[in-house]
C-alpha cells in the first residue's frame, strides 16, 4: 500500500506544472506613504555660548529635531538638498526612502512638509531588504539619475529617479574589485556624482567607513570617468568617513564621525581640492569644523550641498539615530564661506 501511494505522489509531483515551484512574481509596489514629521527647533549649535553663531568658516543658520509616528521614520544615513534648498530626498540604513521639504522662516529651518517614505526597490520591483541589501548608506546624483552605495552588500546601484520618483527600481552598476573587498559593515559610506564641468567631471567618488589600507589610511574609489582607481583618505584620530558632498568651486567636503564610551561621539568636516583627488593619491585638508558632545550633534551620517538663493552656500547635515531612544534625528544648516 505504502508503495502505490509513493507512486501516486511521484506520479502527481510530475504531473503538477513546474512553474508553480517559481519564485512567486513580485507585487506591485505600494505607493509611497505620506507620512507626518513633528520638528523641534535647535536655536544654538552650542548650548554653552547660545549666542555664538560662528565657528571657522561656517555660520550656523539653524536646526530641527525631527520625530514621526511612523514606525519606519529613523536611521537616516544620507540626504540630498535640492537646488532649490528645500526639497530633498533622504535614505535610511533599513533600505527606506525619505523624501520632503525643508520649511524657512527667513533662512532658518522650522519645519518639513510633504514628507513621504517608501522602500528602496530593486530590479525586479522586489525590495532591497529582502536581499540583504538593506544597508544603504549613501546617495549621488545627476539630474533624475540616483546612485546608492549599500554598505555590507559592497555594492552601487542606480535607479532612474526622475522618471519613476520613489517607485524607481534600482539596476546594480558593476564596481571595482577593490569595493567588494571591503570589510563588513566598514564599507562604502560616502558616494557623490563630480559635475562635468569640474575636475574628475562624470566620476563617482566612494569612499568607505573603515576600509584600510597597508598604511592604515580609508580607501576611496573614482568609479567611472576619466581616471577610474583607487585613492586614500588621511585617517586622522579615531574619525571614520560618514559621506561626503562637492561644492561648485570643487572641493571635495569629507564628513566624519567618531565614537567612544567616554566622550561619545564626535564630528568633523574637512575640505580636499578635487584636484588633489587621484589615483594612488593620499589625500588630506584641513578642518572646516570639529565638534563633541558639547555641541548639538548626534551620529552624523548625511551631508549635502547646495547654493541658495542669495548666492551663499548651504551645508544640510543630518544624523541617523539608529532607531534608538535615546538618539536624535537633527537636521542641521550652516553656511559656508568660500
Amino acid at each position: 500500500m505504502k508503495v502505490i501511494r509513493r507512486a501516486a505522489l511521484v506520479f502527481a509531483l510530475l504531473a503538477f506544472p513546474l512553474h508553480a515551484f517559481a519564485e512567486p512574481a513580485a507585487r506591485e509596489p505600494q505607493p509611497p506613504a505620506k507620512i507626518e514629521i513633528t520638528t523641534r527647533p535647535i536655536g544654538a549649535f552650542e548650548p554653552r555660548d547660545p549666542q555664538r553663531v560662528r565657528f571657522g568658516p561656517l555660520t550656523f543658520r539653524g536646526g530641527l529635531s525631527l520625530t514621526s509616528s511612523h514606525p519606519e521614520f529613523g536611521g537616516i544615513s544620507s540626504i540630498r538638498v535640492q537646488a532649490d534648498g528645500a526639497s530633498f530626498i533622504a535614505v535610511s540604513d533599513k533600505g527606506r526612502w525619505v523624501r520632503g521639504r525643508i520649511v524657512y522662516d527667513g533662512v532658518r529651518p522650522v519645519g518639513i512638509a510633504d514628507a513621504e517614505i517608501a522602500p528602496v526597490l530593486g530590479p525586479d520591483g522586489r525590495t532591497l531588504s529582502t536581499r540583504g541589501w538593506y544597508d544603504t548608506e549613501s546617495i549621488a546624483e545627476d539630474g533624475g539619475t540616483v546612485w546608492l552605495g549599500i554598505e555590507r552588500a559592497n555594492r552601487i546601484v542606480r535607479f532612474d529617479f526622475g522618471k519613476h520618483g520613489l517607485l524607481a527600481r534600482g539596476q546594480p552598476i558593476v564596481v571595482p574589485p577593490g569595493i567588494q573587498r571591503l570589510p563588513n559593515n566598514k564599507g562604502l559610506e560616502c558616494l557623490v556624482f563630480v559635475p562635468r564641468r569640474l575636475p574628475l567631471g562624470g566620476t563617482l567618488i566612494a569612499i568607505s567607513e573603515r576600509g584600510l589600507d597597508q598604511e592604515g589610511n580609508i580607501q576611496g574609489f573614482l568609479v567611472g570617468g576619466p581616471s577610474p582607481g583607487e585613492f586614500s583618505v588621511k585617517r586622522i584620530g579615531e574619525f571614520d568617513v560618514s559621506d561626503c558632498a562637492v561644492t561648485p568651486a570643487g572641493d571635495l567636503l569629507v564628513l566624519e564621525r567618531s565614537y567612544s564610551r567616554l566622550s561619545g561621539v564626535g564630528m568633523r568636516i574637512r575640505r580636499i581640492p578635487l584636484g588633489e583627488v587621484k589615483v594612488g593619491a593620499t589625500i588630506d585638508g584641513p578642518a572646516l569644523v570639529e565638534a563633541d558632545m558639547g555641541y548639538q550633534i548626534d551620529n552624523m551620517e548625511g551631508l549635502s550641498v547646495h547654493r541658495a538663493a542669495d548666492g551663499t552656500l548651504v551645508l544640510t547635515l543630518i544624523s541617523d539615530d539608529n532607531f534608538s531612544i535615546i538618539q536624535r534625528t537633527l537636521l542641521l544648516q550652516f553656511t559656508l564661506a568660500e
